[in-house]
This record gives structure tokens, sequence and C-alpha cells, in this order.
């Protein structure tokens, strides 16, 4: 175990053929202090200056109405039909004639797609790609990416291998859930103020956020810290406060997953998971983050594929492709009129079930404007417009979502001009003011949970011997680079020692004895919601050490850099405190915490069952000198 303990794993997350010189880490979000302007250095014909104040709520000017009106016009049926098609592009690196390029360029000219979702990459990637297909496009194209917690999701925590350097890029925060700890306004604001100034900076003109799920059920595997928290007063506050902060820098903003993907089990990536509750329960928690939103002047909402059968019956679809929802719900009752996106049509809880193209007639059909990350672009334009030809999509239910789709761009400010300075971009992303704001979001939201034992902070005593576990995925190389050399310059006695889910029960037998001659042990776990893994929780062996070592009384604190609820799997501990998540800004307030060089002021925006209930939260006064 000592030996794979100092190896770099070798597995990792390969998000492009040619990105296998990379790692990338999930990333995090929020927010701080008033905000200095952003610089005058980008020109304006780049579309950011112009439309600082441009977004949701603002009414288009006459000239961008007959922009809109006049382009529409001019579109033939499959152009139209192309402007609802969003696929996803990799915001790496491509050499102009690469593959990756082309495939790109042929869906910019040939097929005219409407828009772009952007994954991972570096800001002057970012920005470089997304010029060269602005230039290609007949029509300015809608760029997106989910960053829906800070622009660090999309252009962040990327090292190289196997030196482990980091790559730089956007500012990176603690997930959302980490705000909702704060419960404050003011951080939510700025954290949709910096995304907003750093997505416009490189080409960005949407962020699909902020989630507004309510995270009402703890074994919910893919939301989890990715909502604010579990009171729908709380989710609505702050969702509006970052709708507000994003709009302050000119970002179009997109809630999701509607109708509220909160109270499930199932990973709709993997199948389609089922809601239960009945039209009162939805009014009650469901949606009213939603309305929320919808009240101030959201952008676009995102739909799940999520089937509520408790409104819709057993034998209920997904959302996705009901029209009792996408126009029923949110056009007629709700009064929402801006773009209704689809979730990635890829994804197992409607592609499995449906097919590749049926689902794509199916979610026009129920309102959806935007059809996200078909399988096969062109095959998804020739579906539609062969839906239309035949009958079954009137022509003029086509023009209604582009007319949406043209409004956005326009507001936007993509008539004004489509191109970002990349000589810019060093002077807006990341910079010092905007890591300042999520370094204030992390310590802020430090949440000690449970301290029976009066462990928090660690006695100054340097003669301690520590005995510091990580526990984290073997592919996750970053777990603990930034917590355990703090721990260590305060404790030089640490020993530091790592498990995964590969670690026998003769490796934990050992470290049992390791533990014995500790004076006090240190776990910080590393477990988020990730896609496609189905479930959020530890490894039953390693579950299993911590609860027996806590049912000894063996002086331990546990730090869950990640899903607050993994309490439950070892529910004697007696210390428990919550980071939110593993980015190296989390690591370090964890530390800063766990030393008593930062306040601790957290409270639980989620219940723990069956102990701990919302807003719960211990505060602990900063005592020490700075640790150096």
């Amino acid at each position: 175990m000592a030996a794979r303990a100092r190896s770099i794993a070798t597995s990792f997350y390969m998000m492009r053929k040619n990105a296998r010189f990379f790692f990338t880490a999930l990333p995090l979000a929020l927010a701080c202090a008033p905000l200095p302007a952003p610089t005058t250095a980008t020109a304006r014909e780049f579309g950011l200056l112009g439309t600082a104040t441009a977004g949701a709520g603002v009414r288009l000017t006459p000239a961008d109405e007959r922009w809109v009106e006049s382009t529409l016009t001019a579109l033939t049926l499959r152009e139209k039909v192309g402007q609802l098609i969003m696929p996803w592009v990799g915001g790496d690196y491509a050499a102009v004639g690469s593959p990756e390029f082309e495939q790109v360029r042929e869906w910019v000219e040939n097929d005219r797609v409407g828009g772009l979702v952007m994954s991972i990459g570096l800001p002057l990637s970012y920005a470089a790609k997304l010029n060269e297909f602005q230039k290609r496009a007949k029509v300015p194209l809608l760029i997106a990416s989910d960053m829906e917690n800070g622009p660090g999701m999309r252009m962040g925590n990327i090292y190289a291998l196997p030196s482990m350097l980091p790559q730089g890029g956007g500012t990176t925060f603690p997930p959302v859930m980490a705000l909702g700890a704060t419960g404050s306004d003011e951080l939510a604001f700025n954290l949709g103020q910096v995304l907003g100034r750093e997505a416009r900076a490189v080409g960005v003109h949407m962020a699909f956020g902020p989630v507004l799920d309510v995270n009402s059920n703890p074994l919910n595997p893919i939301i989890n810290t990715r909502s604010f928290g579990e009171d729908p007063a709380l989710v609505s506050r702050l969702g509006r406060a970052y709708i507000r902060g994003a709009r302050s820098a000119g970002l179009l903003t997109t809630a999701k997953h509607f109708p509220g993907h909160g109270d499930t089990d199932v990973d709709s990536h993997v199948d389609l998971p089922t809601i239960r509750a009945d039209r009162a329960h939805l009014d009650a928690v469901d949606l009213p983050p939603f309305r929320a939103a919808v009240a101030e002047g959201i952008d676009a909402i995102m739909t799940a594929h999520i089937a509520v059968v408790g409104v819709e019956g057993d034998t209920a679809g997904p959302a996705t492709l009901s029209p009792r929802f996408m126009t029923g719900l949110l056009r007629d009752e709700m009064k929402f009129t801006g773009l209704l996106f689809t979730d990635a049509m890829t994804m197992g809880g409607v592609a499995r079930r449906y097919g590749a193209t049926e689902p794509l007639i199916r979610a026009v059909e129920a309102g959806a404007d935007v059809l996200l990350m078909p399988r096969n672009v062109t095959t998804a334009i020739e579906t539609v417009v062969g839906a239309v030809a035949s009958g079954r999509i009137r022509e003029s239910r086509i023009d209604e979502s582009v007319r949406r789709i043209l409004s956005s761009k326009a507001q936007a400010g993509l008539t004004r001009g489509r191109l970002v300075d990349l000589n810019a971009v060093g002077t807006i992303v990341s910079i010092p003011a905007h890591t300042r704001v999520a370094q204030d979001v992390a310590e802020r939201s430090i949440t000690l949970a449970l301290d029976g034992l009066s462990l928090v902070p660690l006695s100054r005593d340097t003669a301690r011997r520590i005995l510091a576990l990580t526990y984290a995925e073997d592919s996750d190389l970053i777990a603990g680079r930034a917590f355990d050399p703090i721990i260590e310059s305060r404790f030089p006695r640490t020993q530091m020692v790592r498990a995964d889910g590969r670690t026998t029960a003769s490796e934990y037998a050992a470290l049992a004895s390791r533990a014995a001659s500790a004076d006090i042990i240190v776990v910080s776990a590393y477990v988020s919601p990730k896609e496609y893994k189905g479930s959020i929780g530890a490894e039953e062996g390693f579950s299993r050490f911590i609860e027996q070592l806590a049912v000894r009384k063996k002086p331990i604190v546990v730090i869950s850099f990640g899903s607050p609820y993994l309490l439950g799997a070892f529910p004697s501990v007696s210390s428990y405190m919550i980071a939110w998540g593993g980015s190296p800004v989390s690591q370090r307030a964890a530390a800063m915490a766990l030393l008593g060089q930062r306040a601790i002021t957290g409270r639980l925006p989620i219940s723990i069952p069956p102990a701990l209930a919302i807003g719960a939260g211990i505060t602990r006064p900063a005592s020490g000198s700075p640790v150096r």
C-alpha cells in the first residue's frame, strides 16, 4: 500500500483523444466583494464592452428586432433547423485543418448549427478556437458552457502529466452547496459576476447554470453538492442573486434541471430516473426556485430526462419529451418566454429508451427550442427537416424556436460583434480579484458539523503524531496536494497515507496498527458526484475501517472534500468537517480552519439524517498565528 500511495495513478479521465497529456479534476464555484470593472482593453468590436447590461429581461432594440426577423426570413428550412442544434466541442487546442477542427468546421459551415457547447480546456484555447469558428459562421454562434459553479469548472484544474504542473485556467470555486453553507446573497452575486466576466472574455455567452435542483434526497447520485441545498427558499434566493451577478457582466444564464432533479436516486446519464412526487409536492419543493428564476428574468431553462410518474402516471416518459411540462407548465402556466433547452440527447435517460432520432422530434413537439448534443449533428437536422416535410411538425413551430434563439444572440450582443480580444484574456481571467472571491467563499463555507471531543482546531503541540489518511479515487491526482503540506508544516511528525477502492483488508489492518500509535487521525475523504458513476459513497472497506476507529474512541477528525452525506458511512465519528469540494482552494481553506488560522462559520444547507438538521454547524473563532 505504501508503494501505491507514492505512485502516480495510471488511470485518469480522458476528455478527448488528444487530451492524453492532461488530467482534469472536478470543478467548483462562488464569490465575495466588489470587483474591479472589466478592462477597456477589450475592443468594442469584440462584443464585450457593449454587452455589460445585455441579457435576461432586456428588451431588444428596434435594430435588433429587425435583425432577428430579417435573419429568420433569409434562412432555408434546413438552416433554420440547424439553428436548433448545439453540439459538444472540446475546449482544448486544435490546429486548423486537424481532424478535431475539421469536424466542428463542417458543423458550422455545412450544417449551419446555431451554437456550440464548450467543454474542458484553457482560456486562450477557448478564445482562439471560438474566434475562428465565429468567423466561419453565416449567423453568429451562441456559445454555451457547463460553467455552473464558476469558470474553473471548464477552464481549470488541468495538470500536465507526469510532472503534475498546473496549467492555470479560469477561477476555480467550491461547488455551489458551499455557497449554500455561507447563506450569502452577496457571494452568490459575486460568483455570477466573476463567471460572467471570465466567460465573456473567452467568447462564451451563456452558462448552463445555476443548478436550481433542491437536493432533498441524500442518495441522489448526480446532483448532491451541485445544488445550493435542500431548502427551496434558500435555493431560490441564492439562484436569483447568481443570475443578477451574471447579468451584470453580460452573461446569459440557464436554470436547470426542470422540473427538479433533486429527489432522484438514478443518474440520468445512465438511465431514466423517476419522481414519485405529485403536483402539490412539486409546487412546494421543486418548482419554487424555477418560478423565482423566471421572475428574475432567466434567459433559458434546461429540462431534465426524468419521468415524473407522480404527475403523469407510471408510463410517464422524460419531462424533456412531455408537452405537459415543456409547454403546459413552463410556457402557459409559468409564462416563461426564454430559450428552452433539452439536456444532452445522448444521455441514457432518453437515448436508451427511445433511440437516437425519435426523441429529437418529440422534444420539438413538446416545446424545446434547442436540441443539445445530439449523437449525430447531420442526422439530427435531417430528422427534424423530415418531420416538417411529413407534416408532423409545422414549419411555423420551427420559426418560433429560431426566433427565440436569434433573440438570445441579439441579447448577447452578437449583432454588434462576435469576436473576443485574445490580448485581453490575461487581464480578465483568473485575476487576483477573482481568485480572492473564490478563496473567501471556500473559507466562509467550511462547516464543522460535529466535534464531540473538541478536537477542532487541532492542538498547537507540534510534537503530536498525526496520521493523515487521504481517501480518493486512484484517478484523483490532486487529492491532498494542497491540504497535506499545510498540515505537515505544522506537525512535522505527520505520516501521510492514501487509500482508494483497491485497498485490501490486509492493508487496512496494517493501517489500523499505525493508527493505534498516532495521537490523532485526520481523514480526508474526496467523494463527489460524477457522471455515469451511478452512486456517491465510499467503498465499504474504507467506511468500515473509519467506523471501527471511531467506535474505539480513537481521536479522529473526518473532513469531507465532497458529499456532505458521507457521515452516514461512519456515524460514530465525533468530529466531522465539510469542505464541500476537493479543489486546491477548498483544500487550503480546510487546512487553515483545522489549524485554527481561519474562523469556522458555515452552516449545513442540507440535513444529514438521522442526526443533523439543516442549519447545524459549530462556530470556531480563528486562534493561532499564521502558518508559514
